[in-house]
């Protein structure tokens, strides 16, 4: 598939970006944020539920990216205040689900590359 190369500047969420790499990058990038999302490709789970899936993720770490990925609409919060204690579920949103193929691709060649440079280590 080729890709049309040109210069111009795109404005999302009132920031400017060379190209739409660019965008996605900003939305899913860094060391967590698609960690994050691949465990709620699964459907909704806790935040202590996805604490303890990300074994080596900070809670200040993980509450933070969360609330980026909400502001960013690519998942939903929601608290559940009726009888303690207070339950919060995360999810993806129908933008959140357009990554479900880009997620899986990564996920994948995660998997390939750990197969064939890495070593998996016992729990």
């Amino acid at each position: 598939m080729a890709i049309e190369h040109k210069k111009r500047l795109i404005k999302y969420n009132d920031k400017e970006f060379s190209c739409s790499t660019s965008i996605a990058m900003e939305l899913i990038g860094g060391k967590w944020k698609s960690v994050i999302l691949i465990y709620l490709l699964n459907g909704k789970q806790r935040y202590n539920e996805l604490y303890k899936l990300i074994s080596t993720i900070t809670e200040r770490t993980l509450s933070l990216q969360l609330k980026q990925l909400e502001k960013d609409g690519l998942i939903s919060r929601k608290v559940y205040t009726k009888k303690p204690p207070l339950k919060v579920e995360y999810e993806l949103t129908a933008f959140g689900e357009t990554l479900r193929p880009v997620l899986l691709a990564i996920a994948n060649w995660g998997t390939l590359a750990a197969e064939e440079k890495g070593e998996y280590l016992e729990l």
